[in-house]
């Protein structure tokens, strides 16, 4: 049988090359890369948007920079030509865009200023550039107002030193230059938005090429564990079908040998009863033997020799001799018809069919209680009951035998000079029922909690009688229920005896 349980065992670990704590290991080291990529991919992007996000900023700034200085070079030309328009023609409708072009120059030099001043190396060009405009726009002024107070010469005067153009020239170097550098950032940061856009694409294709290669690999380790295990369940499911056939077939053989072993028992009990009343029979025909024998010695008392040895020896071996080897004989027979009668009370049991019939726990409990009230009465004793549980389908008289057996126990080898006391508890344990028999006793010493399961084998004070079956006679009733029974002791304090049973016997078909 051992060997049989054990091939399925073999052959599993055989054909499942991939252990289970090789695929765990595996397949978080897997999870932990495809992690690690995903992080890596995370924080990529997250870095390079920030990139591109300051590259943009960038962009932003410098296209409205470049907007503005373009927009100041057009307002001071707009304003120029409007200036030269007036003074050719002498008509204010020329005048008409002036201020507006000076508004706007001024306003967007002043926006310069803002967009401009965190460069350290622009704060002088801007100071430059706004003296240059403000003494454009107050060349312009000059020239309109003397026009306006027709002093002709004058404003041409003024306009023929060409301080305007020099100031004109100057200013759209300064703009030009302004420009030429906003120009330059755009370009760097379209620049840095293809880099950015360019290592993203690479770290997305890269990271999605790792996280394909992991999750393939972690499928490919999941599929092949699980075909394995698919494989080895197909095989396992083979090999238990074939066990359980083994298995029948052992168990019916060993039932087959367990009827010839109790067959046996009860032949050889049967055939040693035979001489034993034989014995008894001519140990009652000895005696008698001797009676008459001692009568005899009786009567003739009188005439034989006092100091004859022969019948001196003849009157003690009468008397006392013989007497007290049939008492010997007698005692020993009794002794070897109780154990004769044990094995045929145990070989008959074992022939029994057991008969499951549903049963009131409470009921029959209460009813073994009364059975001892009487020897309870004289021990001044007491039963308690605590039943968590009260039915159970099982075999009557055998759960009867075994709940008689233990109280029978527990009041035969009570303490003296306490009270004795009993309880009696059910309970769910392990998914059994739990029956304990507690009693306050003489209790059992721990070198002998075995040894009291055993045939013919008594423990403690051997001062109450008994053959030592009534334990081994409850373990196998026990065990012929489907269940255990174990036993706690303290020696002088007391014995707890444990039996666990199933809530419902199933029957195999053989007997017990």
């Amino acid at each position: 049988m051992d060997r049989l349980a054990e091939k399925p065992e073999s052959v599993h670990r055989a054909t499942i090359p991939i252990s289970n704590r090789l695929v765990l290991h595996s397949t978080l080291a897997l999870l932990a890369i495809g992690l690690v990529t995903l992080l890596g991919i995370v924080a990529m992007t997250i870095w390079l948007g920030e990139r591109a996000q300051v590259s943009f900023d960038s962009a932003i700034d410098a296209r409205d920079t470049r907007s503005a200085a373009v927009d100041v070079r057009n307002a001071v030309l707009a304003a120029e030509s409007s200036q030269r328009g007036f003074l050719v023609s002498g008509n204010e409708i020329y005048l008409a865009p002036y201020d507006v072009a000076k508004a706007l120059a001024l306003r967007q030099l002043e926006f310069l200023n803002r967009r401009l001043a965190s460069y350290a190396q622009s704060e002088a060009m801007l100071q430059r550039l706004a003296a240059t405009i403000g003494a454009k726009f107050g060349e312009m002024d000059e020239t309109i107002a003397l026009k306006g107070d027709r002093k002709d010469d004058e404003a041409l005067a003024v306009f023929r030193t060409n301080r305007g153009k020099a100031l004109m020239d100057e200013a759209n170097v300064f703009l030009s230059g302004i420009i030429r550098a906003a120009d330059a950032r755009l370009t760097s940061n379209v620049g840095e938005q293809r880099r950015n856009a360019h290592w993203l694409r690479w770290a997305s294709i890269l990271g999605g090429i790792l996280i394909i290669l992991v999750v393939g690999g972690a499928a490919m380790t999941v599929v092949r564990y699980t075909l394995e295990i698919v494989r080895a369940r197909d095989e396992v499911r083979v090999l238990n079908t074939s066990l359980e056939e083994r298995v029948a077939m052992r168990t019916s053989e060993l039932a087959r040998a367990n009827e010839e072993v109790q067959r046996f028992a009860y032949i050889v009990t049967h055939d040693l009863r035979a001489p034993l009343v034989n014995i008894m029979g001519s140990t009652s025909e000895l005696e008698g033997s001797v009676r008459s024998l001692q009568a005899l010695i009786e009567k003739t008392k009188g005439t034989v020799d006092a100091n004859d040895p022969v019948a001196e020896e003849a009157r003690r071996a009468a008397t006392e001799d013989v007497p007290e080897a049939i008492d010997f004989i007698r005692s020993s027979t009794r002794k070897m018809d109780g154990l004769i009668n044990a094995i045929l009370k145990l070989s008959r049991e074992g022939k029994r069919q057991l008969r499951p019939e549903p049963i009131n726990l409470g009921d029959l409990l209460k009813a073994n209680s009364a059975a001892i009230q009487h020897q309870l009465a004289e021990a001044d004793g007491k039963v308690e009951l605590k039943l968590a549980v009260r039915d159970i389908v099982t075999d009557r008289l055998a759960i009867e035998q075994v709940i008689g057996n233990l109280l029978d126990n527990a009041v035969k080898f009570r303490a003296s000079g306490r009270p004795l006391r009993i309880e009696i508890r059910t309970d769910w344990a392990m998914q059994k029922i739990c029956i304990e028999i507690t009693d306050n006793g003489r209790g059992i010493a721990e070198r002998d909690l075995e040894r009291v399961f055993e045939l013919f084998r008594r423990a403690g004070q051997l001062d109450r009688p008994g053959e030592g079956i009534g334990l081994a006679h409850v373990r196998t009733l026990v065990r012929s229920l489907g269940g255990d029974v174990t036993v706690r002791s303290v020696l002088d304090e007391g014995t707890t005896f444990q039996i666990m049973l199933p809530s419902s016997l199933e029957l195999t078909g053989n007997p017990t």
